[in-house]
């Protein structure tokens, strides 16, 4: 008993540790909910603090909270902010409430440091209450969306570094590999000449569209329902605190926010964060589909494509001596296949919610922040330990293109569809090169085949030479 303290709220009284900062309402979150076994995302406590300190101010300025009191509460969440008592957010990220129990984690936390410093002791909140001071003109439903949106925003922040090093990277081999022509494919099959460089090109245009996606994203999170305290009406809030709550969190937290125009709308409808998700759902997807090709056309060394080598990160069997794996295209895989089952789950919380409120807030934020930090990694092994390492062979792809019966595709605007198509099957059937049968059958003389294989022509808009067009 000598290392417990015992509080009481509206359920009762229940036994908390003696030197804890968290409350009753803490633990009985600890009590209810062993769910994921994680501590609460670093950057959510950052936001939820920031919040907290941003309507201690505004409170104080509209008259209802003492310079005493707002002085203690904000000394209180910059401690927080310094990294001192992180150890005291011990709720589990995914709990029921709406986030109640990590709202509360945090009024207690706050009020039991601000108390010390006003001379108190921990668990008895008689200078400052979690609820009545640290809490004042507030919900659980305008605080934990406000500063979910926030951390949302941080990470997305952070990922675009790591999207914009990417593009970076598929721009570098694209210029690298400009020259080197290849056969490119459809359907898995030889299809018509393609330029290495493009299909980077290609790869660095998808990933730029995502980028500015994100942005969209971030411009959807800015607007917060802070303000609008239970269901949007601002209820039990002053109403200059209101209007002014939003720009002063703005200027602490350096973040260009803004008010939502209908804080009901804001509080019961979270389509924001779905967009966000599918965002990043889409980034994944785009991230997935070059993975995919990579592995493809770097599979061998010596029965696969291996169109270009990726570069070799560790053994890749415990049995086949020498074997190297495509492994960073893997775990790009995997994580989007990750973040394509979150979006699932934030689809299914978005749609669940019910009435003025959406209970389901803490499994959307732990799976966007999830898929955020999942993404980080992946990208960043993608360009460092792969993209950058590429390389290729460039008189290996060209000999490649000669000996495709698909060169035969330039021809066919010149001598036919029909004869062009008969010569692709003796090529296939023979293993007659499309040249030597072009000449041999004095369909086209070496001269007139070198100028349609023109390859810098050929992977251009715009390859038919007039002069040599079938007009019959």
């Amino acid at each position: 008993m000598e290392n417990i303290r015992i509080e009481r709220d509206s359920l009762g009284e229940i036994e908390v540790k003696k030197d804890a900062y968290y409350g009753a309402n803490a633990q009985r979150a600890l009590d209810n909910f062993h769910i994921t076994g994680k501590d609460m995302d670093p950057f959510f406590v950052e936001a939820i603090v920031e919040v907290k300190k941003a309507c201690a101010i505004e409170n104080n300025k509209v008259g209802i909270l003492s310079d005493k009191k707002k002085d203690a509460i904000v000394s209180a969440c910059d401690k927080i902010l310094a990294g001192e008592f992180l150890d005291n957010f011990v709720v589990d990220p995914i709990q029921g409430g709406a986030g109640t129990s990590f709202n509360m984690n945090v009024n207690e936390v706050i009020a039991n440091i601000a108390n010390e410093l006003l001379g108190g002791g921990l668990g008895t909140y008689e200078h400052i209450h979690p609820n009545d001071h640290v809490n004042k003109g507030q919900s659980t439903n305008d605080v934990i969306p406000s500063a979910g949106k926030i951390a949302i925003i941080r990470y997305i922040n952070e990922l675009k570094i790591e999207v914009k090093n990417l593009i970076t990277s598929f721009d570098k081999k694209a210029k690298e590999f400009d020259s080197y022509v290849k056969m490119g494919r459809t359907q898995l099959q030889d299809a018509v000449p393609i330029k290495l460089g493009q299909e980077f090109t290609a790869y660095s245009k998808v990933i730029s569209r995502d980028y500015e996606r994100l942005d969209a994203a971030i411009k959807q999170l800015s607007y917060l329902n802070l303000g609008g305290t239970a269901i949007g009406t601002g209820l039990n809030a002053d109403g200059r605190y209101i209007k002014e709550v939003v720009p002063t969190l703005k200027e602490i937290c350096d973040l260009d926010l803004s008010q939502a125009d209908d804080l009901v709308d804001a509080t019961q409808n979270l389509d924001c964060f779905l967009f966000a998700s599918s965002v990043l759902k889409t980034l994944a997807s785009n991230l997935s589909k070059i993975a995919n090709d990579l592995r493809l056309l770097s599979s061998g060394p010596t029965t696969g494509i291996s169109d270009y080598n990726l570069p070799a990160k560790q053994a890749g069997s415990s049995i086949m001596p020498g074997k190297v794996n495509p492994v960073i295209p893997e775990v790009v895989n995997q994580v989007a296949f990750l973040v394509i089952g979150n979006d699932m789950t934030v689809t299914m919380a978005v749609e669940g919610g019910q009435l003025e409120l959406n209970a389901f807030e803490p499994i959307i934020f732990y799976s966007i922040f999830e898929s955020i930090k999942s993404l980080k990694g992946a990208i960043n092994t993608l360009y460092t330990n792969c993209i950058d390492g590429i390389t290729s062979d460039k008189e290996k792809l060209e000999k490649r293109v000669e000996n495709s019966i698909a060169i035969i595709t330039p021809f066919a605007p010149h001598i036919g569809y029909d004869k062009s198509s008969k010569v692709a099957k003796e090529s296939l059937r023979t293993g007659t090169p499309i040249r030597e049968i072009l000449i041999r059958d004095g369909i086209m003389t070496t001269e007139e085949i070198d100028k349609i294989l023109d390859y810098e022509k050929m992977t251009k808009p715009g390859i038919l030479d007039e002069d040599h067009i079938n007009k019959d």
